[in-house]
């Protein structure tokens, strides 16, 4: 397996896939110096005729970065779901996603590509989640909920049945969502509230730095 990306996120990634018994051939990262990840060599930036038979994974936490980086991927990707998630078994997958330690996906629910489900969240019956989604640790979907392309749900949120969420938002950790959320907002509280629209991608990831925003399934055996 390939691993994009050495930071935090690609730290946890790593533990999972060696609990799953999965050899990390390599690691990219466009930025390597002074990065460590384990006894684990960072090969450099992305190279695509290196290991050309491997799938790979994007260790990027962000919404927007990741998308980018997938576009310039040609390697094929893999998902990867901790031993300690429970996902039911009619939930479609698209490539690219990671599911991670006691996350839980309920029934009919619909996961597109490269999103992230992180510790401890719950996606409950009937939801959609879109590409490049990232639900932070802890967060909990109601039932029916639908989040848009490139959307970050944060740490601690919760989202009521039935609700929308447009693209390329950004959910306050700690928030309640009653509400739709329309493409581009930026929304917190409880009950969360729009604080800013933008449509732009740009925009978004920038509020969120300042604000301080952080192929074949792989299934793990356990921490």
């Amino acid at each position: 397996m390939l691993i994009y990306g050495a930071g935090g996120h690609a730290k946890v990634i790593v533990s999972l896939l060696r609990d799953s018994g999965v050899e990390v051939a390599a690691i990219f990262d466009d930025d390597p110096v002074g990065k460590v990840l384990g006894n684990l060599f960072i090969s450099g930036p992305y190279d695509r005729n290196v290991y050309e038979d491997q799938q790979l994974i994007l260790a990027i936490g962000d919404n927007f970065i990741r998308k980018k980086h997938a576009l310039q991927v040609s390697h094929r990707f893999a998902n990867a779901f901790h031993s300690s998630s429970l996902i039911e078994r009619n939930v479609p997958f698209g490539l690219g996603n990671v599911v991670l330690h006691r996350a839980v996906i309920q029934t009919d629910s619909i996961i597109g590509n490269h999103c992230i489900v992180n510790t401890g969240a719950l996606v409950d019956h009937e939801c959609k989640i879109s590409d490049f989604v990232h639900i932070s640790p802890g967060s909990v979907l109601c039932g029916n909920v639908t989040v848009g392309e490139c959307t970050l749900i944060g740490a601690g949120s919760v989202v009521v049945p039935n609700v929308v969420i447009g693209k390329n938002c950004i959910i306050g950790a700690g928030s309640v969502v009653t509400k739709d959320i329309p493409d581009g907002a930026i929304a917190r509280g409880n009950p969360a509230r729009i604080i800013k629209q933008t449509h732009y991608g740009k925009e978004n990831l920038a509020f969120a730095a300042a604000h301080g925003r952080y192929g074949d399934d792989v299934h793990s055996t356990g921490i």
